[in-house]
């Protein structure tokens, strides 16, 4: 997303950005993490699941409940994303939102002191919104995050309709009862608000918001194909109309520039894609339980520092390829994996495969590799 924004903006419309909305995430704080590589840069992308902006007949569609039944607002979804100083590779890390907390001491808006605590990281947003979600993870990485973009439901909704919806592919049949998503196997275009409920799907497959967040890594794979192809930079109404919808439904802290924009998007333009990682946070239980807090995950002790570490150092994450244990038959013939064997079945990730980097390459049908 920062990289789309930032393009379109480097594409003549810099005037839309008077569009954004503007908070401030970084005041009154004195004591934050070292910048370490000077030019690099680190985003946190926030879906905000405020229902703010939707019509009545697209919050029954969506079956989320109204803006009074479901006050306030959560985060959703949170990506940092890690653009290297030399602008030649970028890691996106996708933090569940069950994540285990530690709350820093926090001050809210009427001066009332809130003294530290757990909970889980989505309630930060609803409770302290993007000034304590900000403080709470730089607390944990030590990373300094230095820019804030936040997308609400309608925002990212229009979106994609702007583009004319976004085509995705999945290898399994989806029938998820909290989200109502409803789709055989194969390949689909979704609209805006049947892409809302496929982000937001996580109850069919069994992986939870760990699934989750591998099919909205496989969505913004396909929306930035899908905007960055010549059905939408070369039909100037199409274009106009998601840069309005991207730029006048996004929310940032006031030092994100346009300026700032146009240059990252400069520099930005021949990045690879096989030089864009994506993975999730390495997680080491993911039904923990403590006071007041149930069904939390829990950040590996060992491997999530080792992580943060080599993104406070700018140092490019690596695909380390484990090969997959094969069978043979008595004659050295391979033979295929069992769940190969089951008609129309498709082998379940598990847990581990999705804490592995892995590229934003994508196949014939919009799927992750």
């Amino acid at each position: 997303m920062v990289v789309l924004i930032s393009s379109i903006i480097w594409g003549g419309f810099g005037a839309a950005t008077s569009q954004i909305k503007r908070v401030e995430v970084f005041k009154e704080r004195t004591e934050r993490p070292k910048v370490v590589a000077r030019s690099a840069v680190t985003y946190l992308i926030v879906g905000s699941d405020t229902r703010e902006g939707l019509t009545k007949a697209e919050i029954r569609e969506l079956k989320v409940g109204s803006t009074k039944v479901a006050a306030g607002k959560r985060a959703d979804t949170m990506l940092l994303v890690h653009i290297s100083k030399s602008r030649d590779h970028a890691t996106i890390v996708s933090i569940p939102r069950d994540t285990f907390v530690k709350v820093p001491e926090w001050t809210d808006s009427k001066g009332k002191v809130h003294p530290t605590s757990y909970s889980k990281i989505n309630a930060t947003f609803g409770r302290g919104d993007a000034p304590l979600l900000v403080q709470t993870l730089e607390s944990m990485t030590n990373l300094r995050i230095d820019h804030y973009i936040e997308v609400s439901f309608v925002g990212f909704k229009e979106m994609v309709d702007a583009i004319g919806g976004v085509e995705i592919c999945t290898k399994r049949k989806i029938n998820d009862r909290k989200s109502h998503l409803v789709l055989p196997a194969g390949t689909h275009r979704l609209d805006g608000i049947t892409a809302l409920k496929y982000v937001r799907t996580r109850y069919f497959d069994g992986m939870g918001d760990l699934g989750r967040m591998q099919r909205q890594q496989q969505f913004i794979a396909a929306m930035i194909r899908e905007a960055s192809s010549a059905g939408v930079i070369l039909n100037p109404v199409k274009l106009v109309k998601f840069i309005q919808a991207a730029l006048g439904s996004v929310t940032t802290d006031p030092g994100l520039k346009q300026d700032d924009l146009i240059t990252l998007a400069e520099q930005l333009r021949g990045i690879s894609t096989k030089k864009v990682r994506t993975l999730t946070v390495p997680l080491s239980d993911e039904n923990y339980y403590a006071k007041g807090v149930t069904a939390a995950v829990l950040w590996d002790k060992k491997l999530a520092p080792a992580l943060w570490e080599k993104l406070r150092n700018d140092e490019e994450i690596f695909i380390e390829s484990t090969p997959k244990p094969t069978t043979t038959d008595k004659d050295g013939v391979e033979l295929p994996e069992k769940d190969s064997l089951k008609s129309g079945a498709e082998p379940t990730p598990t847990p581990t495969d999705l804490f592995k980097s892995r590229t934003a390459e994508v196949d014939s049908c919009g799927a992750l590799r």
